[in-house]
Formats: structure tokens, C-alpha cells, sequence
């Protein structure tokens, strides 16, 4: 028998027969392209409902959503009635429908219907052959392949995605969105029969034109529906009432930024569809987009044009809210179209609570540390506050409060430009592409670039750490620093460890002060309302008020709001607290009041007793302390500085020294004393502060401290000295500050005598270029002699 089968199979016309049905067999099977639709689609957003959000034409002009595996029931049911009413149970191919299109076109004389299902238009759709003889037999074929390998439901999708709906509308998502302006799931009968109806006859939804035969079509749809028991008659009958569709409908544009990013992000990696479901809230969107315009409105009296705003979730790090920008395309001089959300810009003093922040968490101060206020020049760099005022010494959570410029510069100066740099970039700040070198002390007074996204990511990861420390019992996780996220993103498992970038206690007080910040136009009268957002909060202004920012906090959300022009022009009163804080905290009054605060983390602090006045630990000579938590790197700081044991005379009037009264004569006081130029501004602000009793006459000056200090200039300044407004040189103020009040003080340049001040020491020199030598004398033998050096350019 085997010899026999196999003799058979050996003869030519066997072998060429089955080489024949192999092949055919082959080719039915790899018939099909590894990619059935491969043309561009457009690019899409929904919010985190999956309502559409906005969508842009793709690139061949053509309104075509990405593949949908959702088919509607509704037009299921009316695309299977009008168009393949087998489809559920043909292999693909309809012989009683293909031979009934057959007779009617041999009755007709010319072609009135090509028999073909659903499963066939698919492959016409995708393989955009002509229709003749042939190509209806591969189709065939080729939807008895797609068959093997696709479900019903994946043939129903494939087709409702990429079928033509007219003009250049292609597939269901995007006709409903055109012409009825909702999504397919929210179409009513009349609506959906009218859709199912289209694709045989796109033609019919020209505006103005065949409206008559779109209608009737859609009608004998209805009927249809209505005799197979799929809708009852009065559902029909009302149905037939609906208008069809006209003239194509404006796609939603809520977040038109936020779509052109996501767009650039998906050309630079091409993976997933075009597509995506955001984490964004539609409502809270538009109430976003409406804030903005209506500031906007006012703003750009000032020629103030451009406003960016961000909605963050802590604990995903999402956006909720997006606004790259007001949106008035048909105004070329506004530049809407510029995403500032995502654009690198100078911060103003938004960097300062983050510098806070590491200096609690290094050990370098406690939150209320006082910190020099004083005029400053450091290698050149000549730093000023906003009000151009001097406190001489401030709290530095204070400083942090009211944004002092010469407190922040002091205390980068103590924590190195350089460490901060490298914290920032840990931080998740990508915008410093310069070494730390470039940008030096000026980075914490906006000398650098950020954007709004990764500072709003930033203080959006310091709180989610906040809220994470007692969740994972004293722990931090290593993924809680990322940056913010727009789209939908699985959750991952906690890494925990025992330390992290900043210790919660360090973020705690940070936060602390940043929520005593004075809100605008509300005088701290917020906090006599418990319905009251607590806010942590920061502005920023950059140099020339090009920028002005607000950044705020709470438990739940992070806010952050820019202002200015994105050609970069000045505006007078640009400022953060003008312009950026009241759409803040408006934005505010929209999100659910948190009812919780931060939670303090003990376990991250420590209670030790803290000198009232300086702010630092307590030393021996610390009378009045206050026993305060601390984070635990408090432990580190060095102890209070500014108070000594002073020896006064029996009146204590004066001071004295061993050389003038014996030890048993003289009264030991613990005193409160700053160097002399702080507490020459310190002494004004602050009724409180005592002034040393000046030494007795008779007393020798050795191992006395100087009692002068020069404020400015500098050892070793350099400094240039502008020309005045009518061409002449102008001069240079120096200022010096002495403990006691009255005494005189004698100045010399390069030791000419040129003066003398009494009180108010101050004095105008006009030195020509070079190397110079400034000594000064009091009325008690006291000198002091600074050298610095005047440039000729």
C-alpha cells in the first residue's frame, strides 16, 4: 500500500499539484501584511475619564483616530444590519450575499452592489486595491485568512477605525467628535444609524449637498432596526426626528499644549499608538483655562501676555490641570503657541526653600537661625534685597518668609554653590546645563534656568516624602524624587532605605515657613477662617521683571503659576507677588480643601533647648532658650555664636579688663552681641536688642575686640565706579559701622587724611583706577585697614 501511495505521489502531475496547493497554502497564509493599516494617525488626548481632550490632524491631512478595540453596541448593531447582515456567522465571505449581488448586476447592467462583508472591507481598507475581478478574489481569500486569525469583535473594531465617514474623516471616534461633537458611546439611535451609513456612501456628508438621500438612507436604517426587534417603533419614530449630520464640527482644544508635548514626546519614542489617556480633569481643566483668560484680560494692559499654570497630585506626581499657556492662535502677537510649562526660564527666588531645606537636613542651621542681612560683595558679586533695606540679622526661616536676597546668597556662600548645583540635579532639575561654576552664588537668586514643570515636580516630591515618612514607619523611598507625569503610569513597589535626598523633618520646617508667607491682598486675616487653604507657598521675580512665579503646597496638590512675556520683555511691577500669587491661591479656592496638615515626623526630630535670640543651640551663656523639636542633623549645628560673658564695672556702665579693676570688682553679664556691622541695622529693627556698654577710659585696648567694622567696601573689593549721567566720574559710598554712639571716626585713603564722621559714618570717595588702602581711626585709638582695588572698566 505504501509503495503504491508513494509511486502515485512520484508522478509529475501529482507533484506539480501539490506544489501548487503548498505554495497556495503559503501564500493564503502569509497572505496577510504583518501590519494591516500602517498609515498615520492622528494624535490624541483624553482625560482621565477617557474624554476626549484634544486631537491634532495627522500628518496626511486626515481626521483618523488610533485603532479603538470598543465597538459601540449601538453601531454594532446598525452596521451588521445595513451592511453584513451575516457577519457573525460567515467565514468572511457571504456566498448567498455575493451570489445576490451578483444577479442584480447581471439584472442591472452595471455594478449596484459588490456583495462584499465586512471582514472583505476590512481588507479593501487596508490594501487600497482597485475593484476588479482579481482583487475581489484575493480579498476573498485574504478575509477568509483574517478570519483564521482575528475574532469577530477585533474584524468589527478594525473595520469601525478605519472605515471612511467623508470629507477627511476616517473612522468612528473622529466622525462622532466631527459631526455630532461627542464620543460614539454618548450617540443616540438616529445619530448612530446616520454614522453606520456613511462609510457605504461617504459622499452624502458633504455640507449642503444629498441630504435628502443621507436621510432616507438613515431612515430605511431605522425601519430596518425596528423589524429585526432591535429598537421598538417609538424609539424609531423618534429617532427619524434627529437632524443628520452638516457641516463638520471644531474638535475640543482644553489642552492644547499638553497635546503638542505629548505629540514632540511620541516623535522622539515611537512607542505605543498615538493615543493616550491623561491624568488630567476635564472640569478642573476648563475652570484653569478661564482663570487664566480672565487674569490675562488684565495683565496685558501692563503688556503682559503670556500665563502658564500646573495642577500636580502629590502622591502620583501627575498633572491634573495643564496650561502651557493662554490660547489665542489667531493672535500671532500673543505667541501662545509656546508651551511655557515645559520652557526653561530664570526662577527668581523659587530655589530658595529647597536651599533652606538642605542646609536643616546638613546641620548647618536650625529653622530660626539668625543669618547676616548686611551689604554684601563677594568676589565682584554684589547681592541686594528687593526693598534694597537691611535688617543686619534676620531668623533664616524669616529670610525664607519675606525672600531676602542677602540672607539667601549668605547662606549658599556657607553651603557651597557647588553642593547645592548637585542637589538641584539629584533633585530632578535638567535645565543647568553650564558647570556650577557658571552660574556661582547668583543660582539661588534665579541665575540659572528652570522650568515650571520640574520646580513644580520638585516641591510636589519633598511633600510626597513629607506625607510617605510615617506611611513607611520612618523610611524613605528612593522612587518618591521623579519627575511629573501626564499620562497614566503603573505603581511601583516602595525601595526603602534609612536616609533620603532631605530628611522629612528639613522638608517640615521648610514648609513652616513657607506657609507664613503674607498672602495677597489678605494680611494673614486667612488664618482666622478654618474653611482656609492651608498653603505653603513661594514667589519668584527675575532679574529686569521678565518673570514673575508662584509655587504653592498642600498635602494633596502643588500649584505652580508663571507670568510674563515669552519673547522675554520686562514689564514694571512683574512681579511674583503681583501677578503670579492671586491666580495662585485662585487656583486654590478650586481644589478640595485638605483637612489634614503636614504631619510632624517626630521620629525624624529631636528636642533640644534653642537660644531664643540667635536661633542656634544653646551655649553657656544662652539665658533665654526655648526647648523646641528640631530634625535630628540639628544636633550638628554649632552653638550660639553671639552671646559672651561681658566684665562691666561695679556701676555696669562700662566694660573693663583685668588691667583696669580687679576680677572681684567687676560684674559678669551674658550679653547678646553681634558684630558691628550687623548690629548697626540690627539695632533698628529691633528695640530689643542692647548695645555693649563702651569700655572705661582708663582701661588699656589690648585684648579688647575692634568695636569698628567696615560695611563697605571689602577686603580685597573690586569695584567699579559708573560714570555719572553728565559724563563726570561718579564716586563710591563707604560705609562703616562703630558699637559706640557719638564717637568719631577719622578716614584715610592711602593714608591721606580725607574726613571725619560722627553717628552716621559714611563718606564719598573718588579714587582714581588701581590698588588703594582705607584705614580708619576713632576717637579711642581703635584702627581698622582694608585694602581694595577700583577698575578702570
Amino acid at each position: 500500500m505504501l509503495k503504491r501511495v508513494k509511486s502515485y505521489i512520484q508522478k509529475p502531475k501529482v507533484i506539480i499539484i501539490l506544489t501548487f496547493l503548498l505554495a497556495l497554502a503559503l501564500w493564503f497564509w502569509f497572505c496577510l501584511p504583518r501590519q494591516l493599516f500602517n498609515s498615520p494617525t492622528s494624535y490624541v488626548i483624553d482625560d482621565d475619564q477617557g474624554q476626549l481632550l484634544g486631537a491634532a490632524i495627522a500628518p496626511d491631512g486626515q481626521w483618523h483616530f488610533p485603532y479603538n478595540p470598543n465597538v459601540p453596541e449601538k453601531f454594532k448593531q446598525c452596521i451588521i444590519a445595513f451592511e453584513d447582515k451575516r457577519f457573525e456567522h460567515h467565514p468572511g465571505f457571504d456566498m448567498l450575499a455575493f451570489s445576490r449581488a451578483i444577479k442584480q448586476n447581471i439584472r442591472s447592467k452595471h455594478v449596484v452592489s459588490g456583495g462584499s462583508t465586512l471582514t472583505m472591507q476590512v481588507i479593501r481598507l487596508a490594501t487600497k486595491h482597485k475593484r476588479t475581478f482579481w482583487n475581489k478574489l484575493g480579498e476573498i481569500f485574504m478575509a477568509l485568512r483574517l478570519e483564521c486569525t482575528y475574532s469577530k469583535n477585533e474584524i468589527l473594531a478594525l473595520y469601525t477605525s478605519n472605515a471612511p465617514f467623508g470629507t477627511n474623516v476616517i473612522g468612528l471616534d473622529a466622525a462622532s467628535w466631527r459631526y455630532f461633537g461627542r464620543s460614539p458611546d454618548k450617540l443616540s439611535w438616529g445619530e448612530m444609524a446616520a454614522m453606520a451609513v456613511l462609510p457605504n456612501a461617504p459622499s452624502l456628508v458633504h455640507p449642503g449637498k444629498n441630504r435628502q438621500i443621507l436621510l432616507r438612507k438613515r431612515n430605511q436604517l431605522l425601519d430596518k432596526l425596528n423589524r429585526q426587534g432591535v429598537i421598538d417603533s417609538t424609539t424609531a419614530a423618534l429617532a427619524k426626528l434627529e437632524p443628520v449630520p452638516d457641516r463638520p464640527m471644531p474638535l475640543p482644544q482644553s489642552a492644547p499644549h499638553l497635546l503638542e508635548r505629548f505629540k514632540a514626546d511620541h516623535q522622539n519614542d515611537k512607542k505605543g499608538n498615538t493615543r493616550i489617556q491623561t491624568t488630567i480633569k476635564s472640569t478642573l481643566q476648563q475652570q484653569l483655562n478661564d482663570i487664566l483668560e480672565r487674569h490675562h484680560t488684565i495683565l496685558k494692559a501692563n503688556d503682559i501676555n503670556n500665563i502658564a499654570a500646573v495642577v500636580l497630585d502629590v502622591e502620583t506626581g501627575s498633572a491634573v490641570a495643564y496650561a502651557g499657556n493662554i490660547s489665542h492662535p489667531e493672535d500671532p502677537e500673543m505667541e501662545s503657541d509656546v508651551d511655557v510649562v515645559n520652557a526653561p526660564r530664570s526662577p527668581g527666588s523659587t530655589l530658595k526653600p529647597l536651599l533652606y531645606a538642605s542646609m536643616l537636613h546638613d546641620g548647618l542651621i536650625l529653622p530660626n537661625s539668625l543669618i547676616p542681612d548686611i551689604p554684601t560683595q563677594i568676589a565682584g558679586y554684589h547681592p541686594e534685597n528687593f526693598d534694597l533695606g537691611y535688617d543686619g540679622a534676620v531668623p533664616a526661616s524669616r529670610a525664607l518668609s519675606r525672600s531676602l536676597n542677602v540672607p539667601a546668597v549668605k547662606m549658599l556662600q556657607q553651603f557651597k554653590y557647588e553642593r547645592f548645583y548637585d542637589f538641584l540635579q539629584k533633585a530632578g532639575i535638567t535645565t543647568l546645563k553650564k558647570p556650577a561654576d557658571h552660574y556661582g552664588l547668583s543660582l539661588i537668586l534665579g541665575g540659572g534656568e528652570n522650568t515650571l514643570w520640574e520646580l513644580a515636580g520638585a516641591y510636589a516630591d519633598m511633600a510626597r516624602v513629607l506625607n510617605h515618612y510615617n506611611k513607611y514607619n520612618g523610611k524613605y523611598d528612593t522612587a518618591d524624587y521623579h519627575s511629573p507625569v501626564y499620562a497614566i503610569q503603573p505603581a511601583k513597589k516602595p525601595q526603602l532605605q534609612k536616609t533620603g535626598l532631605l530628611d522629612a523633618g528639613s522638608i517640615y520646617y521648610t514648609f513652616q515657613a513657607m506657609e507664613e508667607v503674607m498672602r495677597p491682598g489678605e494680611e494673614m486675616l486667612w488664618q482666622q477662617f478654618s474653611s482656609s487653604q492651608r498653603v505653603a507657598w513661594k514667589t519668584g521675580t527675575s532679574f529686569g521683571f521678565r518673570d514673575g512665579w508662584a509655587i504653592g503646597i498642600t498635602p494633596k496638590y502643588v500649584v505652580g503659576v508663571w507670568v510674563g512675556n515669552t519673547d522675554g520683555e520686562g514689564r514694571p511691577n512683574l512681579t511674583g507677588i503681583n501677578t503670579a500669587a492671586p491666580i495662585l491661591f485662585e487656583i486654590f479656592r478650586l481644589l478640595p480643601v485638605a483637612r489634614d496638615w503636614f504631619d510632624m515626623p517626630i521620629g525624624q526630630m529631636v528636642k533640644i533647648k534653642v537660644c531664643h535670640q540667635s536661633g542656634y543651640r544653646a551655649g553657656d551663656y544662652c539665658e533665654d532658650t526655648d526647648e523646641m523639636w528640631v530634625p535630628k542633623s540639628g544636633l550638628k549645628v554649632s552653638v550660639c555664636p553671639w552671646h559672651q560673658l561681658v566684665h562691666l564695672d561695679a556701676s555696669s556702665k562700662w566694660q573693663v579688663t583685668g588691667d583696669c579693676t580687679s576680677p572681684e570688682n567687676m560684674v559678669n553679664k551674658k550679653w547678646f552681641v553681634l558684630p558691628p556691622s550687623m548690629e548697626y541695622y540690627y539695632k533698628t529693627k529691633n528695640y530689643q536688642y542692647h548695645v555693649l556698654p563702651p569700655f572705661r577710659s582708663d582701661c588699656a585696648l589690648a585684648g579688647r575686640s575692634n568695636p569698628m567694622e567696615l560695611i563697605y567696601p571689602k577686603d580685597g573689593a573690586k569695584i567699579y565706579v559708573p560714570l555719572e549721567a553728565d559724563g563726570s566720574r561718579g564716586r563710591m559710598i563707604c560705609n562703616a559701622a562703630h558699637r559706640q554712639v557719638g564717637v568719631k571716626i577719622f578716614w584715610h585713603l592711602d593714608d591721606k587724611y580725607i574726613g571725619e564722621t560722627t553717628d552716621f559714618h559714611q563718606i564719598a570717595l573718588n579714587p582714581p583706577a588701581g590698588k588703594h588702602k582705607l584705614t580708619l581711626v576713632d576717637g579711642n585709638g581703635n584702627n581698622l585697614q582694608i585694602s581694595f582695588e577700583v577698575l578702570a572698566k
